[in-house]
């Protein structure tokens, strides 16, 4: 088991050489966890999350999927070159994702830029996005969920209102979050790209061992060559092996974080 943040890089290091670590044995639960991890898997690429499940599920872990409400429409339009050819999912896989133990939260109306909009417009998208949830996610509560922005870009004055619709919002820049607490609203975010977020991504996890206590939330997006800032599938697999290993370590989506640890 990986007790030490040194552990963790050495690990880190082997993974990158594509070296195959050995899972492992996981002890009691009897220590409190004093890290969280969320990645965060945006767009609904569909290709992607149907892999990042199964990758979640070979720890038994639900993977957090963050999803446009219209993009598996035909005459959706995508929002950059990122996306171009890569089918989305729609509500029937989200359904069935969720039903094995999935996170699906909502990642906007049709992707836009909130911060680049008036906000009765921005406001109007997110309602719509949240009213397309209400309807086709099963047993969606907008109260217990988190709207996750396009682009993680969002005004104060966005933020001032979406706490009355939803749990909390993830949005801004700073990937590493206090301890998820009661009251707690806006989830501060990370993430790299349009390259490999690979390397990135293990330093935010470096950072987020090195402190007493804390929550990193990650903004990914697909596998292989899938959307902005990709990562490889045999890359996410090595790292949440070496993440369960870690005794201080939990590995959370973000609506199950809030409500385990910030009711």
């Amino acid at each position: 088991m990986y007790r030490s943040r040194r552990e963790f890089l050495k690990a880190a290091g082997a993974t990158a050489v594509g070296l195959a670590l050995p899972l492992a044995v996981s002890g009691t639960e009897s220590k409190p966890k004093k890290h969280i991890v969320t990645i965060g898997f945006d767009d609904g690429l569909k290709k992607s999350c149907v892999k990042i499940a199964e990758i979640y599920e070979k720890f038994k872990l639900s993977a957090c999927l963050n999803v446009i409400a219209t993009g598996h429409h035909k005459e959706f339009v995508v929002p950059d070159k990122y996306q171009e050819g890569v089918r989305k999912g729609d509500f029937d896989l989200w359904n069935a994702l969720q039903a094995r133990g999935h996170e699906i939260m909502p990642h906007g109306y049709k992707h836009a830029n909130k911060a680049k909009l008036p906000f009765a417009e921005a406001k109007d998208l997110i309602l719509r996005c949240l009213d397309v949830f209400d309807k086709e996610l099963r047993g969606f509560d907008r109260k217990k969920a988190v709207f996750n922005f396009p682009y993680n870009a969002s005004t104060r004055e966005l933020n001032a209102w979406l706490p009355s619709q939803v749990r909390a919002f993830r949005a801004g820049r700073g990937g590493i979050n206090p301890w998820p607490h009661r009251g707690q609203t806006k989830l501060g975010t990370t993430g790299f790209g349009p390259g490999n977020t690979e390397a990135f991504l293990d330093r935010q996890n470096e950072q987020l061992l090195a402190t007493e206590s804390g929550w990193l939330v990650y903004t990914a997006h697909g596998l292989e060559d899938e959307g902005w800032g990709p990562m490889r599938a045999i890359y996410l697999e090595r790292l949440l092996e070496r993440l369960v290993a870690i005794e201080s370590v939990e590995i959370l989506p973000a609506a199950r974080a809030l409500a385990k640890y910030g009711s």
